[in-house]
């Protein structure tokens, strides 16, 4: 385990994804100045350790919604509409962030069929590798204001799913999911007080894919049942995937140096 561990100090593509309750308040759900701080800072860091770091975000919804005073969007065109204000003020801030750094940023908005259709989709990978070519950090989302099938129940869930995609277009070596729970567990840790966190796992089969659970957060629409999805895409993609909490996430670096932090997804 630890030499499985250590190689991932030698990972040179790292995509990094972070659900919208990493990123906010949990009382309130306005966006976390801090947090978002020091998540820049750290992807900064891995670019300044001569590796590539896309970044998949979400958070445009709820951004938005907070901003135009709405508890929770009742419609499909209201969530459209929250995530289309949301993502102005999601990458304005994004940009003040990185600015500090010095460090250049892209955004790029993807919907499901991008990845669906083989043109789209070889331009979308010509896109990525010209943006890491020139040394910028990438930030991914899913493309809601104009696409309905994005958030709705079959979306990528909460981002999950379209970071193993964007991870295996960009041949990455390594995903990290960031969520608020700490790993894959035997059981929901929050209901089980004897459940056990999982650290390794080598493949998926059925027994595994029971212990997901299903969303818990007001803001994110991703549960354990969609980063296990994600781990199936990324490990038959040849890429390692950690799931690890973002409520640290100097977890980022720590995963990144080998140590034992969430549980660590085998690639096939």
């Amino acid at each position: 385990m630890d030499e499985l561990r250590s190689k991932l100090k030698d990972k040179k593509r790292v995509v990094v994804k972070i659900g919208s309750s990493s990123l906010q308040h949990p009382e309130t759900g306005d966006l976390d100045y801090i947090k978002m701080d020091i998540l820049v800072r750290e992807l900064c860091n891995i670019r300044n350790q001569g590796k590539d770091v896309i970044l998949v975000t979400s958070g445009a919804i709820a951004c938005g919604r907070r901003a135009v005073h709405i508890s929770k969007p009742a419609t499909i065109a209201e969530k459209q509409a929250c995530a289309a204000i949301g993502q102005a003020r999601l990458m304005m801030i994004y940009q003040k962030l990185f600015a500090e750094y010095n460090q250049t940023i892209a955004q790029i908005l993807i919907t499901k069929r991008i990845m669906l259709n083989e043109i789209s989709k070889a331009n979308a990978e010509n896109t990525f590798a010209e943006l890491l070519r020139m040394e910028v950090i990438p930030i991914v989302n899913e493309n809601d204001p104009i696409s309905t099938d994005q958030i709705q129940e079959e979306n990528f869930g909460d981002n999950d799913t379209l970071s193993a995609n964007v991870a295996e277009l960009v041949k990455a070596d390594l995903l990290i999911l960031l969520s608020d729970i700490n790993g894959l567990y035997t059981d929901d840790p929050r209901t089980n007080k004897n459940a056990k966190l999982i650290p390794y796992v080598d493949h998926i089969d059925a027994a595994l894919e029971s212990m997901a659970k299903g969303a818990d957060s007001n803001y994110g629409t991703g549960g354990m049942t969609t980063k296990i999805a994600a781990a199936k895409i990324a490990a038959e993609a040849g890429v390692d995937m950690v799931i690890a909490n973002g409520e640290h996430l100097s977890n980022i670096s720590r995963i990144l140096n080998g140590e034992e932090i969430g549980t660590l997804f085998k690639a096939m």
